[in-house]
């Protein structure tokens, strides 16, 4: 009889070693790698056969082709019933996919699959398997949320074996795990939500959904510093990992792609959490403009683009006399190492010095922007509020801030400029190369090359 073998793996990046060891080798973080028992290989298993667990074969086919014929016919999507939702996965649910959703507890995302899986079982064959709750305890949220309850099939059970046996008789197009993190195989030795467990019950779902032409949906828990528990090596296998956000003092969530295989990842959905679920919000920008009437400084807003579509965000920036030898940089939504590049920037191209003050800076409504747009609304926040000056409401600005102190330009300027048209706003400050040749009616657009030429017009 085979001996079972263990590794140690590493929780953060996935990396393996043969031995224990206090610092990960690759992404050297310390005290993350944690045991893994390999189960021996069963007697009479063909090793080249490429069969896992359960029975399932790892490779869809083991014909080769040439690549010039194969099938470009587009697989049909099926949508998730939430334009926002399928805005994010590109399009739509693909047939034989995994997907991992993510977020903090609390964030909605049984709410959100729940909503997703009652809505698509009145045409689809749909199978919720919950490994947290009782069924007595999603009966109850779907009757709260005033769901249609009829067609949606459900199972509570924690063992992946069980599961493929009901999902293989029961041939579902949709199939929910609830969560990834209590799901269990019987041949590995240790706890569910473990490395090994974790890893190995993703991969045997997600190999019967390829094989299936099934669409699996997993839930996932995120740590502390809010990215996905479980090592690495679980995003590899999937082909979307979307993320939930929202704190919980607010309504709103936002869901942002990570990784999707079948669509861009840098689309941005936003929901409302309301007495009946999430409700998804068709205009973003509205609810993050919702601005106080009285004008204040260091408060200006930015054109970002997300995905598909412009967005208007409010960015505000607070500095004040420091009383430490080290003044504190805090940037919520935004890089903080980027921030304290642009505060050099200013200094040198600006002649604004700011080494004496606490700089803090944040984006309204909890959205995180990850482009650099942003860079021009940034300073002319930090100037408006380093000398307590208000700026005008229509206002609005973007457009990338360099080394030297030009303004670069950004993709989709002149989108970006409609968009904020649309919402009233009657200024922008803009790079010169993104400024349109006639401006919209009622917008004045000022066209500036220097961070001194924005500084200049305000």
């Amino acid at each position: 009889m085979a001996k079972a073998k263990s590794a140690f793996v590493c929780t953060e990046c996935g990396a393996e070693y043969r031995k224990w060891q206090g610092q990960c080798s690759s992404c050297l973080e310390w005290n993350t790698l944690s045991e893994v028992r390999l189960s021996a290989p069963r007697p009479g298993a063909a090793a080249s056969s490429g069969a896992g667990r359960s029975g399932y074969a790892g490779n869809l086919s083991k014909e080769v082709v040439d690549l010039g014929s194969v099938d470009l016919t587009e697989v049909p999507r099926l949508s998730s019933t939430f334009g926002e939702f399928d805005r994010v996965l590109g399009g739509g649910l693909v047939p034989g996919s995994a997907v991992l959703l993510g977020g903090h507890p609390g964030a909605g995302k049984s709410t959100l699959l729940l909503q997703t899986a009652c809505k698509l079982a009145q045409a689809r064959k749909v199978l919720y398997v919950t490994g947290e709750e009782s069924l007595s305890q999603v009966a109850m949220r779907a009757h709260r949320l005033q769901l249609p309850t009829q067609g949606l099939k459900m199972l509570a059970e924690t063992s992946v074996e069980t599961i493929l046996a009901v999902a293989e008789r029961e041939r579902p197009e949709i199939l929910v795990i609830d969560s990834i993190q209590t799901m269990h195989l019987e041949d590995i030795a240790s706890a569910p939500g473990g490395v090994a467990q974790v890893r190995e019950s993703a991969a045997v779902l997600t190999r019967f959904a390829k094989q299936s032409n099934t669409v699996l949906l997993l839930v996932g828990h995120v740590t502390k510093d809010g990215t996905l528990a479980g090592p690495k090596v679980l995003e590899h296998m999937i082909d979307a990992s979307l993320l939930l956000e929202g704190g919980a003092d607010s309504r709103f969530r936002t869901l942002r792609g990570q990784k999707n295989r079948f669509g861009a990842v840098n689309e941005l959905g936003v929901f409302a959490m309301l007495e009946h679920g999430l409700k998804e919000v068709k205009n973003p920008s509205a609810i993050f403009l919702s601005r106080s009437e009285e004008q204040a400084s260091g408060s200006l807003v930015m054109v970002v683009w997300e995905g598909t579509r412009p967005l208007l965000v409010e960015v505000q920036a607070l500095l004040d006399e420091s009383a430490l030898g080290n003044p504190r940089r805090v940037a919520v939504g935004l890089d903080q190492n980027r921030l304290a590049m642009l505060l050099a920037v200013l200094h040198r191209h600006g002649g604004l010095f700011t080494g004496d003050q606490d700089v803090f800076l944040n984006v309204v409504g909890g959205v995180k922007v990850l482009e650099t747009s942003a860079d021009l609304a940034v300073l002319l926040a930090v100037v408006s509020s380093l000398q307590n000056r208000s700026m005008p409401r229509e206002l609005v600005a973007f457009g990338e801030v360099g080394l030297s102190g030009e303004i670069r330009p950004v993709p989709s300027g002149q989108e970006r400029i409609v968009e904020a048209a649309k919402h009233g706003f009657t200024r922008a400050i803009v790079p010169r190369a993104n400024a349109p040749k006639r401006a919209p009616d009622g917008m004045e657009v000022v066209a500036v090359d220097k961070l001194a030429d924005a500084l200049e017009a305000l």
